[in-house]
């Protein structure tokens, strides 16, 4: 490993890079890849220990002959808009600093779009560039009931959640999958239900949004410290669960809520329709 890999990298006008490799991937289930990547810097690898911590990937054209640390202002000014770097967002499912790993998981559909079939092929050895973390949401541990919403893109940050949670934690989670298949194992406190949900029809946008209008949960919204929501995944569908959180009357400050993707739509489409209208959850 050179010195320029063994460290994170300033940017210019940008977050630390982190140059790393992978150290190994793994088939959690038919759409969902496990990618562990290793590197120096992960030693200083920042976070406030919020359980939805993110990361940006960036993918370089090879053709170009790049090495990272990328100039990525320098990079979007000089190169032609098919050839500039794509940057996507994924949630870190774990992260060992002693050991210098970082795990991420993939949802993979054939070869559509840039992160999932590169994750898909990934071999050890293949390096990836990521920056960050950012992340906002933490379970709070004195809340009397955790609800917790999302597909497989929420599964990561969802299985963090859960693993953090106080022995004494009560709670439910919503886990919409395709297929039994997509089923992983995932630790969590006894008293927290994890529910996996087979939706095979993926038009069916609102099948989470009635899950959450059917429950019965012991729990009044108003009720001490209540219940704390985690809803992601799919826009359309995280809009009709936020209606449906609304009507049960719980408060928005205890609800963490947003669209992680939208069908129909290419990574930079969505990420720019959440400056429209269209793209607003509340």
């Amino acid at each position: 490993m050179t010195e320029q890999t063994s460290s994170a990298v300033v940017e210019r006008k940008g977050r630390p890079q982190h140059i790393l490799t992978v150290a190994s991937t793994q088939w959690l289930g038919p759409h969902l890849v496990r990618v562990i990547l290793s590197g120096e810097s992960l030693a200083d690898f920042g976070g406030d220990g919020s359980t939805d911590a993110y990361v940006k990937l960036t993918f370089v054209d090879p053709s170009l002959g790049l090495e990272p640390p990328y100039d990525m202002a320098a990079l979007r000014e000089s190169l032609p808009a098919d050839k500039r770097p794509v940057v996507r967002t994924y949630t870190v499912r774990w992260l060992d600093r002693e050991a210098r790993q970082l795990a991420l998981d993939f949802v993979t559909h054939g070869d559509t779009g840039v992160a999932a079939p590169w994750a898909a092929k990934a071999q050890p050895g293949d390096v990836l560039v990521l920056s960050g973390p950012g992340g906002g949401y933490s379970p709070n541990p004195d809340a009397a009931w955790h609800v917790f919403v999302g597909d497989l893109s929420a599964l990561p940050a969802i299985s963090a959640a859960l693993e953090s949670l106080p022995a004494q934690a009560t709670g439910i989670a919503y886990l919409e999958i395709q297929q039994q298949e997509d089923i992983v194992e995932i630790s969590h406190a006894s008293q927290v239900d994890v529910q996996w949900l087979v939706n095979s029809d993926d038009s069916d946008i609102e099948f989470l949004a009635r899950v959450v209008d059917d429950a019965q949960w012991p729990v009044a919204a108003d009720q001490g410290s209540g219940i704390q929501v985690f809803a992601h995944g799919e826009r359309e569908s995280i809009k009709a669960i936020r209606k449906s959180l609304a009507k049960r009357g719980i408060p928005r400050d205890a609800i963490s809520i947003s669209g992680y993707w939208a069908r129909g739509r290419t990574e930079d489409a969505f990420q720019a329709e959440k400056r429209e209208p269209i793209g607003k959850i509340d």
